[in-house]
């Protein structure tokens, strides 16, 4: 008996690997079609039906009647789990009669806790159960009336656990329990024991263990992580407007169910919406200005998650006055010319415009975005010219822009007055006196004081000069640079002292200077006021520092060997 009891779980532990290995088998053979990764989000609910093998150890004692295994029965369970690992099961199994004997059979009930260990392909569970189980029999080669106990109801403990395989497909609705094992403990008592059967019944009790072995489909109903909630948003364009501008209103809905229809409904505390979709207007015609909020609210269901809501806010501005530029062109004008003026006024909310002109000067006609304005009779310089508009609401705005009459150009300057050379006084006549005025440079220097007493704010520049062999004394057998041209500043400070004294010409009129041309003379230049000196580059003469030689006196003081 017992030997047929392993050799039965033999060839059903054989099946179930088969039948395991066959499954992914066939998955691994089948790259088109690869399995979807498990998400790891398991089921709420597992059913679970299939085949299964009782293998049965024990005896109904006194009579010491053994029982034997049933290789078909069938085995049927749901579990409810909690959370990702942990849950409650329900376990029922019919065992029927072995090989059409009524004796031997065996069904129960039995619920316990279940753990789990979800994988990314597989799963692995243990459980234990505590139930009641019906058993009738035992088995025995006696007649079957004699030794066939009634159906009696026992304690049944049951302890195992298995492994599944989720089936690539129907989004792994299905899984492949690849076995089940549990160990089964039945108590049973079917009454005193009477020795001698007389009503087919021995009566006795049995202490029965058993090892159980089961395959066949999980079947998997819900997630234990409940779907995302239903999220609402939403925006408006544009968030800024004017009384009358539309406003639309756009909502974005995340995790709807696509088997579900969703409702959407739109509220405003500013100005009229409409719309029954995602997408809503409102018209801001009566709204006054201000900022106002859209509220939406969008549902599939009354369960929490199946609705949301959002909301926006819009502002209604004040109409905005109209803005306005002003130019001129030409600029400038001279007198008695037009310029044309042109306002550059713009409505924000293209509002209709009317347009009026001033000048400060001049005259202005015109009533369009363009006018033209006269300057005759206008004075020459700037004149202000000021473009305004005004809306059909009242808000005005104005500008300036300026138009300058040129003056009349001012007659031409006269010519700067110009330097004149005049006579030249010679110092080459009198050879002892070399620096002294003689009379025949009287006609000379009368002319120069005439000249100068009719121009009263001219000026005159005098420049002495020396010749080369004046400047240089011996000494012995030595000749000598003289340092200072002393015979040239002596010549200007003479010609000067002639003028001064004898011709009655303001000293601070006459300039003294010392020239570098080769000769014995005294240049004179006639300088006019605001005409430039020409000799201002010479040496001024230190006049302090230089006698004047009256002119009917001999100079004594210079002796120069010819």
């Amino acid at each position: 008996m017992i030997d047929h009891q392993f050799r039965s779980l033999g060839r059903f532990a054989l099946a179930a690997c088969v039948v395991g290995l066959s499954a992914a088998s066939l998955s691994a053979q089948a790259p088109a079609a690869p399995a979807p990764v498990k998400t790891l989000n398991p089921s709420r609910v597992d059913v679970f039906t299939g085949f299964s093998y009782f293998g049965a150890h024990g005896q109904l004692k006194p009579a010491g009647i053994p029982y034997s295994s049933i290789n078909l029965g069938v085995i049927g369970s749901g579990a409810y789990y909690v959370n990702k690992y942990f849950g409650g099961e329900a376990i029922y199994t019919n065992h029927m009669t072995n090989e059409g004997n009524p004796n031997d059979g065996v069904q129960g009930v039995s619920v316990g806790p279940i753990a789990r260990l979800p994988m990314e392909n597989f799963t692995v569970f243990a459980h234990g159960l505590v139930g009641g189980a019906r058993l009738g029999g035992p088995n025995s080669e006696a007649p079957l009336s004699l030794e066939h106990e009634p159906y009696t109801w026992g304690v049944a403990l049951t302890a195992g656990g298995g492994m599944d395989y989720d089936l690539p497909f129907f989004n792994n609705r299905f899984s492949l329990r690849l076995f089940q094992a549990d160990y089964r403990y039945i108590h049973a008592d079917f009454g005193p024991y009477v020795g001698i059967p007389t009503s087919g019944a021995l009566g006795g009790r049995t202490n029965l263990n058993a090892v159980e072995l089961s395959t066949g489909i999980v079947t998997h109903f819900g997630h234990i992580i409940p779907p995302p909630p239903v999220s609402y948003s939403c925006s408006v364009a544009p968030a800024v407007g004017f009384p009358g501008d539309p406003v639309t209103v756009t909502g974005v809905v995340l995790n709807l169910n696509p088997k579900k229809t969703a409702t959407y409904n739109w509220t405003t505390d500013g100005g009229v919406i409409t719309g029954s979709s995602a997408i809503a207007n409102v018209d801001t015609k009566a709204a006054a200005p201000g900022t106002y909020t859209v509220k939406g609210h969008v549902s599939e269901g009354a369960k929490p998650g199946q609705s949301a809501d959002c909301s926006a806010t819009f502002t209604v501005k004040a109409f905005e006055p109209p803005t306005i530029g002003c130019s001129a062109n030409p600029s400038s004008v001279n007198p008695g010319d037009s310029s044309t003026i042109t306002a550059n006024a713009v409505s924000p909310q293209n509002r209709p415009l009317t347009y009026s002109y001033s000048a400060t000067a001049g005259s202005i006609s015109g009533t369009s975005s363009s006018s033209t304005l006269s300057t005759v009779g206008a004075a020459p310089g700037p004149i202000t010219v000021s473009c305004n508009a005004v809306d059909d609401k009242g808000q005005s705005v104005s500008a300036t822009t300026t138009v300058t009459v040129i003056a009349p150009p001012p007659p031409p300057a006269p010519a700067a007055p110009l330097a004149s050379s005049l006579c030249t006084v010679n110092f080459e006549r009198d050879a002892k006196r070399p620096t002294r005025v003689d009379n025949e440079a009287k006609a000379c220097l009368d002319d120069i004081a005439l000249n100068l007493q009719h121009s009263p704010d001219a000026k005159l520049a005098l420049v002495g000069n020396a010749s080369a062999k004046e400047m240089i004394v011996k000494k012995g057998k030595h000749k000598k640079a003289v340092k200072e041209p002393v015979f040239a500043a002596e010549r200007a400070v003479n010609t000067k002292d002639y003028l001064v004294a004898d011709k009655g010409i303001e000293a601070s009129r006459i300039v003294t200077y010392t020239g570098k041309a080769d000769n014995k003379t005294v240049t004179t230049t006639l300088i006019p006021a605001g005409a430039v000196n020409p000799v201002a580059s010479d040496a001024v003469v230190n006049e302090s520092a230089v006698k004047a030689v009256p002119r009917t006196a001999v100079k004594k003081t210079h002796k120069h060997k010819k």
